[in-house]
């Protein structure tokens, strides 16, 4: 296979990643020959294939939004999540430091060691039952910084249908 790039490191093995816009990836120790690199990148012919058609189907469904559109989401959750934190807050019996909302493309929501919320406009995209359960996620957080059983107790016992509603984020 032709068409990747190889990024060379101190790292002391090969590492492929197909990137979210179909770039192949190769990493590579800094004296690793390019025989070997054209090897390890033949030997993972089907899954670079199978990643490629993954990143494609994925830029499918969900497009690169104009900044109209980016603003528009942004506009809703700056309606929609604030209230959802306020009500899940008051249920849970914690209180965030502050509601952020940010254009993260890898992650639905964060919550700092300071118990401020961040959450992705992109949440928008998704039914308001899937942004409900980020919310509660992150808001578990507060008390627990980790994802033990003790959070997943938490979490559960606030929402039941929990793993459900995160299906709809796949």
């Amino acid at each position: 296979m032709s068409g990747y790039t190889v990024i060379r490191s101190r790292r002391r093995t090969l590492a492929l990643q197909v990137t979210k816009d179909c770039r192949v990836v190769v990493r590579a120790p800094l004296y690793a020959a390019g025989d070997d690199i054209d090897r390890f990148v033949a030997e993972h012919e089907a899954w670079i294939a199978a990643q490629l058609a993954r990143q494609a189907q994925r830029r499918t469904q969900h497009p690169p939004r104009s900044p109209e559109e980016q603003e528009a989401l942004r506009q809703k959750a700056r309606q929609t999540l604030p209230p959802l934190v306020h009500f899940w807050a008051r249920q849970m019996g914690v209180t965030p430091t502050g509601v952020k909302i940010t254009a993260a493309r890898s992650r639905f929501g964060s919550c700092s060691g300071k118990n401020s919320l961040c959450f992705s406009l992109y949440l928008m995209e998704y039914p308001e039952e899937a942004a409900e359960a980020v919310v509660v996620h992150e808001l578990a957080h507060i008390r627990h910084k980790n994802h033990g059983p003790d959070f997943y107790a938490l979490v559960r016992g606030t929402l039941p249908d929990y793993d459900a509603r995160i299906k709809l984020l796949k």
